[in-house]
């Protein structure tokens, strides 16, 4: 499978071209375009229950639409909901973890589950489940605005607000507290943070989505109460 990121970093649009008989699974509603040679089967991923529990314990869409190339090669055009990034992540067998709403496609053997975080991802605002994806494959990844990925030698830690969270691989070790006290986590509109410890690489994206819904919310008419 080849693969091509375009107009990146603001508005990515993923490229793939697959060979004959070869496959990609996507997230539903990722679809921007495809060649005629290309088909598409919708489908609950892991049956109705595994359907379900991506859906409304991992945050991300309840059908996986699984692209083949029949009969010859075939193009494949794939966009993220939120302006921003794209990232080709080729998988070698080890394990990483997707906040919700980033997982893109994956292809080969590549599997996409949910793994629980406990309280720490309640906290940390990705909800109860992180995507555990594992298995060797390509993978791809989004962002709202750029990515920036921080390798951490063991032994050393890194500390990320929550809601500029993409993903860190499983190697890392990691634990949520408040920016300060309490007044500081209510007033200096960071919240909480993420503390990760090395060896790993985690991926951090430049914008932050809550950031954007309460900006916009504060330019929205305010209702009369008459």
């Amino acid at each position: 499978m080849q693969n091509e990121i375009l107009y990146r970093p603001s508005y990515s649009l993923l490229r793939l071209v697959l060979d004959a008989g070869e496959e990609v699974r996507a997230e539903s509603g990722a679809l921007v375009g495809m060649s005629p040679h290309v088909a598409i089967e919708t489908q609950a991923r892991g049956g109705i229950l595994g359907g379900l529990k991506r859906a409304v314990l991992g945050g991300e869409s309840f059908f996986i639409n699984t692209f083949t190339a029949q009969g010859a090669p075939g193009e494949l055009l794939l966009a993220p909901t939120m302006p921003g990034d794209m990232m080709h992540v080729p998988m070698g067998g080890g394990l990483l973890y997707v906040q919700s709403g980033s997982y893109i496609a994956s292809g080969g053997s590549v599997e996409v589950d949910t793994s629980w975080a406990g309280a720490k991802g309640f906290f940390s605002g990705e909800g109860l489940f992180l995507l555990k994806c594992a298995g060797v494959g390509d993978l791809f990844l989004s962002s709202y605005g750029a990515i920036h990925m921080v390798e951490l030698p063991a032994g050393y830690q890194y500390k990320v607000d929550t809601g500029h969270m993409v993903a860190f691989e499983g190697s890392m070790t990691y634990h949520v507290e408040r920016v300060g006290g309490w007044k500081s986590t209510l007033l200096s509109g960071e919240g909480l943070i993420c503390t990760f410890n090395g060896p790993g690489r985690l991926y951090i994206q430049s914008r932050n989505v809550d950031a954007l819904v309460s900006f916009l919310a504060s330019k929205m008419p305010k209702q009369s109460s008459s």
